[in-house]
């Protein structure tokens, strides 16, 4: 069984800075990519960013390309989400999930384990 926990997550201002981060259980983490998705309320979940299960390939949504970076430290089985410039509109709940393939998708049903969530809150 895959279990992630999410930390990091906490309220700031906008234009300040969070990083996230996911500890995977076990030896699965290595071999797959990972994502990072959010749901604010009253909307669907969205997909924000990914990483290959090398940590060669990342991909973004537009809306957080040139203010958030991924990254993973496989020998930790952590995967991170450095968030800058931060606004109002990206105050969601931020998952973290493990994807069922190597190469990094913006697809949520391409994700077969998530996290709990952590909650991030971004004031105007």
């Amino acid at each position: 069984q895959v279990q992630l926990v999410e930390s990091g997550g906490g309220l700031v201002q906008a234009g300040g800075s969070l990083r996230l981060s996911c500890a995977a259980s076990g030896r699965a983490f290595i071999s797959y990519a990972m994502g990072w998705f959010r749901q604010a309320p009253g909307k669907e979940r969205e997909s924000v960013a990914a990483i290959s299960w090398t940590g060669v390939t990342t991909v973004f949504a537009n809306s957080v390309k040139g203010r958030f970076t991924i990254s993973r430290d496989n020998a930790k089985n952590t995967v991170y989400l450095q968030m800058n410039s931060l606004k109002p509109e990206d105050t969601a709940v931020y998952y973290c999930a493990r994807s069922s393939y190597q190469t990094a998708t913006m697809r949520q049903y391409d994700y077969a384990y998530w996290g709990q969530g952590t909650q991030v809150t971004v004031s105007s």
